[in-house]
């Protein structure tokens, strides 16, 4: 039996189709393989299936430590952040925060990856107001009046 070009391709669009439904991250890879072999039995058709199958395990394995050894690892080094990085930091509050009702403060440049942060305050502040970052908890900040002379990094 004679392995056509377009086998590989449907089995590859087979595989990254089967990949969005698992979300393993892993099958995409081998997908990947299959439509690099199409392209290969398409350029040279003469090519034996023994040689198509270890072509597409070698892209397939290929492919996988590619991703995991260089390209993932490029992925994840990302800018880190720390709450205490947003420490001291000044924003302006869009939102009226109480004590008892979250408010939003907004900063000009992103700080720990947004723009704008859900916040609580001790006390009342009307939106407007600059106000400080005291401290960083869970996905909120918790806020306090800036001093007058204090800038806020939207003005």
């Amino acid at each position: 039996m004679d392995i056509q070009w377009w086998y590989w391709a449907v089995g590859g669009v087979a595989l990254v189709l089967l990949e969005l439904l698992l979300a393993s991250f892993f099958i995409v890879w081998f997908g990947l393989g299959a439509l690099l072999v199409a392209g290969l039995v398409w350029l040279a058709p003469a090519i034996s299936p023994g040689v198509q199958l270890l072509a597409w395990g070698l892209a397939s394995v290929a492919l996988t430590l590619l991703w995991f050894k260089v390209l993932r690892a490029s992925v994840q080094r990302g800018p880190q952040w720390s709450g205490e990085d947003a420490l001291g930091e000044v924003g302006l509050l869009t939102v009226d925060v109480t004590s008892f009702q979250r408010g939003k403060v907004r900063f000009q440049k992103p700080l720990m990856g947004a723009d704008e942060w859900p916040c609580v305050a001790d006390t009342a502040i009307p939106a407007g107001e600059r106000v400080r970052v005291l401290a960083v908890e869970g996905n909120l900040v918790r806020v306090g009046l800036a001093m007058p002379n204090e800038r806020s990094s939207l003005s």
